[in-house]
């Protein structure tokens, strides 16, 4: 007969183990993760806990010196990252890394472009992320280094969201935003995963990334100290005092 093990959907993305190292400084030790298809995967920790270099293993940034990460099935450590988009991932990376000098409307064209001869599911897509964002319709043809920060992380989600990717990475979404923008960012990211969306995100706000998250890693100096789904690391005291301001 079966085991539960045996008949349970294989992840989405595994990362297994794996060490990173910039030069002769090690930041991940044996980090562990998994991802299921349709669900969000929370990655916690202060400064220098690994988070950042954990989403840039998986997006081709930066190659494990150990362990291996595989994306449905096949092995993607070390790929370029274009590589890595074409098969399926997506990015909103930390700092937006919009182009300034060009519009709001091809900023999010860009991120279709591996979709580009879907022109009719572009159309209904640019409709749908000027929808959720009226500021980005409002100024569709402005070039984007004159957004505001909030603006531009809307702009750099929303071109996340025209690549359609089975897995949309996302780091540090609300650094640096007033709090009105980090609620419309995450109202956004409610609203795709209602939709099924998969998604890696790393965030300090964890009070606001547990609540969003199916399940969630703590990262500590490199390690991952403590997993589970989000609402045990929300009842969790070690997570209360260190990330939710508990006494």
């Amino acid at each position: 007969m079966p085991t539960l093990a045996d008949t349970s959907p294989s992840p989405l993305l595994t990362i297994d183990g794996i060490d990173v190292h910039y030069g002769a400084v090690q930041a991940l030790y044996g980090v562990s993760l998994v991802v299921h298809a349709g669900e969000v995967v929370s990655v916690l920790g202060g400064n220098a806990s690994g988070k950042s270099t954990t989403l840039k293993s998986v997006l081709g940034l930066v190659t494990p010196t150990r362990g291996r990460i595989v994306l449905d099935g096949r092995e993607i450590q070390g790929r370029a990252p274009a590589d890595v988009i074409d098969l399926g991932v997506a990015s909103v990376p930390e700092g937006r890394r919009v182009f300034p000098e060009m519009s709001v409307h091809e900023n999010l064209l860009l991120g279709a472009y591996p979709r580009r001869k879907e022109k009719a599911a572009i159309a209904e897509d640019l409709n749908e992320v000027f929808t959720a964002f009226p500021r980005l319709a409002e100024r569709r043809r402005q070039a984007a280094g004159t957004l505001s920060g909030g603006e531009q992380q809307m702009l750099a989600l929303g071109r996340a969201w025209l690549r359609r990717g089975r897995l949309i990475c996302i780091d540090e979404p609300s650094m640096g935003l007033s709090p009105i923008f980090v609620d419309a960012v995450y109202e956004v990211l409610f609203r795709w995963k209602a939709a099924g969306q998969t998604i890696l995100l790393v965030e300090q706000n964890a009070r606001i990334a547990l609540e969003l998250a199916d399940n969630a890693y703590v990262l500590q100096h490199g390690h991952v100290v403590l997993q589970g789904t989000a609402a045990e690391l929300i009842a969790n005291p070690a997570v209360q005092k260190a990330y939710l301001g508990a006494s």
